[in-house]
C-alpha cells in the first residue's frame, strides 16, 4: 500500500496548518492559517479525500477555522494521536494503511510510523523528517497542506476532477461581506 491507496488525510494543526506560533492577547488567542491550505481542503473534498485534524491543544480559533472549512473530523486535546486515529479509522471503516498523516514533532511519531503514507514540513524535527515519506517544499502554515493534497490527488489521478469541480462550484460565485461573517 502507498499514496495511491490513501482515503483519509489526517493532519496535526500547530506546526503544519499554522507556522507553530500562537499569539496570546489579553482576551483571546490568535492563530494564523494560510488561504491556499483552505482551498486545499475544498480540493481534497472534491477529489474524494476525507480530511481530519488532530491537535494536542484545545483552541477556539482552531475549532472556528475547522468549522468554516467544514473539516469533517476535528479532535483537540489529543496527546495520543495514534489511538485517536485508530478510533476514527475504525468508525469510518478505513485502515491505517489507507490513511496519510502530516506531523512535525515528536508527539506525532507513533502515528507517522503506522500510517500508509506520511509527510512533514521543512520545519519538522530531524527525527520526524527521517521517518516520513515526504518533506514538503512549502512551509508550515504556508501551503504545505495544499501541497500534500495535490500530491495525493495527482498520484491517484483525481487532481483534474477536483480542480474542475472546484471551478464549477466556486468559479462564478459572488460572496458578500455579510455572508462571510454571519
Amino acid at each position: 500500500m502507498g499514496i495511491q491507496d490513501i482515503k483519509l488525510l489526517l493532519t496535526d494543526v500547530d506546526g503544519i496548518l499554522t507556522d507553530g506560533r500562537v499569539y496570546i492577547g489579553l482576551r483571546e488567542e490568535l492563530v494564523g492559517f494560510d488561504i491556499q491550505d483552505g482551498i486545499g481542503h475544498r480540493l481534497a473534498a472534491y477529489g474524494g479525500l476525507k480530511v481530519g485534524w488532530l491537535s494536542g491543544r484545545i483552541s477556539k480559533p482552531v475549532a472556528l477555522r475547522a468549522k468554516r472549512l467544514k473539516v469533517p473530523f476535528l479532535y483537540q486535546g489529543k496527546l495520543d494521536k495514534l489511538t485517536a486515529a485508530q478510533n476514527l479509522c475504525r468508525k469510518e471503516g478505513i485502515g491505517l494503511s489507507e490513511t496519510a498523516y502530516m506531523g512535525d514533532d515528536l508527539i506525532d511519531m507513533p502515528l507517522l510510523a503506522q500510517v500508509g503514507w506520511s509527510a512533514t514540513v521543512p520545519y519538522g524535527r530531524p527525527e520526524v523528517k527521517k521517518a516520513v515519506h515526504h518533506v514538503t517544499r512549502s512551509p508550515a502554515g504556508g501551503g504545505a497542506f495544499r501541497e500534500v493534497v495535490e500530491k495525493i490527488l495527482k498520484a491517484q489521478n483525481r487532481w483534474n476532477r477536483a480542480v474542475k469541480q472546484f471551478h464549477r462550484t466556486n468559479g462564478h460565485k459572488t460572496v458578500y461581506f455579510n455572508d462571510v461573517f454571519t
